[in-house]
């Protein structure tokens, strides 16, 4: 059930008046960046991908209605935080950080940070090989923080990116990128860019739902959590793992 408000959509729901918290309690406002292949992105004028199935059936489950916000990335927190949408579904990786700010859903995704380098690239077999290189991360993920715990981090700049650092490390710009495990072996497998994955995941990442730590927010993550529980359940969010990525990333098992 998924719903892309327009102006004359607004105008016509207040001429119905129909009461804004009955609206409200029954839809989910979900942010995402629109391109971040193939978890959320754009073909053909159409926004798919794994979020999307995944929200579309949190919405037919808890009886939702799911209206998607494309944004940049940056800013999807701020978003969340003031308000303008309910959650964000773009891969969000439970840390203490966020657990600080936000209350999350259980994990839906089981993933872990992955180096890329450009193909041939044999100076770099894994993060170890990251001191003295040049890293870019996209901005505002989790992936910068990860890469600053490292105990060699003052060895290693990096530089954030709002997109384009697959095209930017093929093109030998930087030597490398970090992103999930998951999203670069797509990528690598569905682009033309000369691209390789450099070594084994460094650190297991659990991406979840975030909301507002306010009353409105708390309940409404419990009702997506009930819907999410049921999902893993009856075998549906294995299904769509399996459509997007040939294999079940909803589960540590």
């Amino acid at each position: 059930m998924t719903k892309f408000l327009t102006a004359a959509a607004v105008l016509l729901s207040a001429a119905l008046a129909v009461p804004a918290t009955a609206q409200q309690g029954d839809t989910l406002r979900v942010g995402m960046s629109g391109g971040y292949f193939p978890f959320t992105f754009v073909k053909q004028d159409q926004l798919q991908g794994f979020e999307v199935d995944v929200m579309n059936a949190v919405g037919e489950q808890a009886g939702l209605d799911i209206q998607f916000e494309t944004m940049s990335f940056s800013g999807l927190v701020g978003a969340l935080e003031a308000g303008r949408i309910d959650t964000i579904a773009n891969q969000i990786t439970i840390t203490p950080e966020r657990e600080a700010k936000f209350g999350f859903t259980q994990p839906y995704v089981i993933d872990g940070a992955q180096v890329v380098t450009r193909e041939g690239n044999d100076d770099i077999a894994g993060v170890e090989d990251l001191r003295g290189k040049t890293v870019a991360v996209n901005l505002g993920s989790n992936f910068e923080q990860l890469l600053r715990e490292l105990p060699f981090a003052d060895e290693v700049e990096i530089r954030t990116y709002e997109s384009n650092i697959e095209q930017d490390t093929a093109l030998g710009r930087v030597d490398a990128f970090v992103m999930d495990r998951v999203s670069s072996a797509q990528v690598i497998k569905e682009s033309p860019l000369p691209l390789q994955l450099a070594g084994k995941p460094f650190s297991e990442i659990r991406n979840a739902l975030p909301f507002r730590k306010d009353e409105a927010g708390t309940a409404m993550r419990d009702r997506v959590d009930a819907a999410l529980t049921a999902l893993r359940e009856d075998g549906t969010l294995a299904e769509i793992s399996q459509k997007w990525f040939d294999s079940d990333i909803t589960s540590a098992e």
